[in-house]
């Protein structure tokens, strides 16, 4: 987010409850959390969910190699057509494509995500992998993760529980995507009069 954006957030009610050494120190202890349940890095494979989550992955999977000195797998899921809602959306969807370059068999998938809300997205990404083969697990790892469940659905790894309303939006902003790292929780966009 450019600062400009920045200042815009500001005024329009946006509050960062992440700044970017908070979004490091997040994906840092996640990393070694993976680890330590794991026992090693010998069996994983880390997917991430497009857009952002595909990043957060790739900063896991990055950090992991560092520390255990070796190779990750790593994918990425696009869970468009594994919607739950694709039939009531009026708009063709843009597939991006899953790409899941290794043998998922008998192997601890960590799946990443930016937030965790609903735990439908989660669903429908685990729908995806399982289409590629049958893993030993599937862990979740998300940066948010701001309750509010539909489905019987919880993260492994957390970087920070949110406090938030069903009506406010938690924004992910990624440098890879958004020129910053932080996390905003802001109110919805209402609807203008007539619209």
């Amino acid at each position: 987010m450019t600062e400009p954006k920045k200042q815009a957030a500001e005024k329009e009610g946006w509050v960062r409850v992440l700044d970017s050494d908070e979004v490091r120190r997040a994906i840092t202890r996640i990393a070694h959390e993976i680890i330590e349940r794991n026992k090693g890095a010998q069996s994983l494979a880390v997917v991430g969910v497009r857009t952002r989550g595909e990043h957060l992955a790739e900063r896991i999977a990055k950090m992991i190699e560092g520390i255990e000195n070796m190779t990750i797998p790593r994918g990425v899921v696009d869970i468009t057509l594994y919607r739950d809602d694709i039939a009531h959306n009026p708009e063709q969807p843009l597939v991006r494509g899953t790409e899941l370059p290794f043998n998922v068999d008998k192997k601890a998938i960590i799946l990443v995500d930016d937030v965790l809300f609903t735990g439908r997205t989660i669903r429908a990404a685990i729908d995806a992998i399982i289409d590629y083969g049958r893993p030993r697990s599937v862990q979740l790892a998300v940066l948010c993760d701001r309750g509010h469940r539909e489905l019987p659905i919880r993260a492994d790894y957390v970087g920070k529980n949110l406090s938030s309303s069903k009506q406010e939006v938690v924004e992910v902003c990624l440098s890879e995507s958004d020129d910053e790292d932080a996390v905003y929780i802001r109110p919805s966009r209402k609807p203008k009069e007539g619209a």
